[in-house]
């Protein structure tokens, strides 16, 4: 089973569309035209399970030390979900990362500034 083609992300109340550009066995990638944005998805089958989303995000902007330069910078956002093959159902894996997501976005995203800012 694949994910619906395309997929969307909003990144500062911007929608964005991400056309699947690859798949292949266990893995599937999607982004924007212009590279923009890309979500990655990829799962891997062993001792343990290991299902990873990545969102890479790219910009060009002035380089600090030749401001009159832009240069191209980028950002990855990874979620690594590792779990046993047994043991666990995907209802009981969906409720613990809802819970560590809602952690993090409680009180506006103030968790995920924090660790933005180095806080640990």
């Amino acid at each position: 089973m694949a994910l619906a083609d395309p997929q969307s992300v909003t990144i500062s109340t911007v929608a964005k569309t991400l056309p699947r550009v690859s798949s292949g066995n266990n893995q599937g990638v999607f982004a924007k035209d212009d590279l923009e944005v890309q979500m990655a998805v990829a799962h891997q089958y062993g001792k343990r399970l290991r299902r990873t989303v990545a969102f890479t995000h790219r910009k060009t902007a002035p380089d600090p030390l030749f401001p009159a330069n832009n240069a191209p910078y980028s950002m990855t956002f990874r979620l690594v979900f590792d779990v046993p093959p047994t043991g666990y159902t995907v209802a009981e894996q969906k409720a613990v990362v809802d819970g560590c997501l809602a952690s993090l976005q409680a009180s506006s995203g103030l968790n995920i500034t924090k660790i933005l800012g180095g806080e640990s």
